[in-house]
């Protein structure tokens, strides 16, 4: 399932990266990075990845770790791909109001990476079955996501995810957990 997930969050990626008419040089960074933002969930304990129910608080503190161990692992590079995987490690949990981790960065402080990244990842985790939830239907999904606009996510993102849904759902299916 992983494996569909990183593939859907590169897709996704894609196209509202082509939609935000990002260059193609950034285009293609973003979408070789997107698969890696969880590079740190290696350092998370399975008991915790996998934990069929919620996460007691300090669960969620270690599971918090990833971003900055997704960082460690990515650090030092002189590859442009590493760097720009590093910051979608570092920051596709940070929120645009700033309430995010790790670093509580706010709005544009936000690399554009963390910021894609961020809502490609919430809408594949909702829409799809985790040891601890059943899939959220789509149309609860982004209602969630447009109530977040402004305060978890970049309202120009959000708007920009929107008008291209019906391309996000063809990923989606194509690359469903179930083919």
């Amino acid at each position: 399932d992983t494996g569909r997930h990183i593939v859907r969050m590169a897709y996704y990626s894609l196209i509202i990266c082509r939609n935000l008419e990002l260059s193609n040089t950034q285009q293609q960074m973003i979408f070789r990075a997107a698969p890696l933002h969880d590079v740190g969930k290696l350092g998370i304990l399975d008991e915790i990845l996998l934990k069929p129910g919620k996460l007691t608080p300090d669960e969620f503190r270690i599971m918090q770790t990833h971003t900055t161990i997704g960082g460690q692992i990515l650090s030092n590079s002189a590859s442009k791909l590493i760097q720009t995987a590093q910051e979608v490690a570092l920051t596709h949990h940070e929120k645009f109001d700033g309430s995010g981790y790790p670093m509580g960065l706010k709005g544009k402080d936000i690399p554009i990476e963390g910021r894609i990244s961020a809502i490609c990842d919430v809408f594949d985790a909702l829409t799809s079955e985790r040891p601890y939830k059943k899939p959220w239907s789509v149309e609860d999904a982004m209602k969630l996501i447009r109530e977040g606009a402004g305060s978890h996510f970049d309202p120009e993102l959000v708007d920009t995810f929107s008008a291209v849904l019906p391309e996000i759902l063809n990923i989606r299916a194509q690359y469903s957990d179930s083919t």
